[in-house]
């Protein structure tokens, strides 16, 4: 069975939700790679880890990541249960391989098959 492990926010001054989510739950933040996207760790104990952005091109303000243990067949059964591939397998480097899609109601999510060796 596929758990949440990953969550976005995507806002129009990221910086500013970055303040914000670190300030009222005190969030840590962690720039990644020079890239605009800071890392949010949540905590210990049960729970899951984010990450805020700029708003994307599909313009959904959350977006929430599965953890998979076969990304390929996954990545089959979206579209044969009505979804749409939106972004196709691609390594995140050090964290594993992903694919983004839209479920039958347009709602983005992604797809994650953690690998240490994705992307070298």
């Amino acid at each position: 069975m596929a758990r949440p492990v990953h969550f976005e926010i995507h806002g129009e001054d990221p910086e500013k939700a970055n303040a914000f989510y670190s300030g009222l739950f005190g969030w840590k933040v962690d720039q990644w790679g020079g890239q605009q996207y800071w890392l949010y760790d949540t905590g210990e104990g049960p729970g899951i880890h984010g990450a805020g952005a700029p708003v994307q091109e599909h313009g959904q303000r959350v977006v929430l990541t599965m953890d998979v243990d076969d990304i390929d067949s996954y990545a089959a059964k979206i579209p044969e249960l009505g979804g749409t591939i939106v972004q196709e397998k691609a390594p995140i480097p050090g964290v594993g391989w992903l694919v983004q899609a839209l479920d039958p109601n347009g709602v983005l999510f992604g797809v994650m098959q953690s690998d240490e060796n994705a992307g070298t």
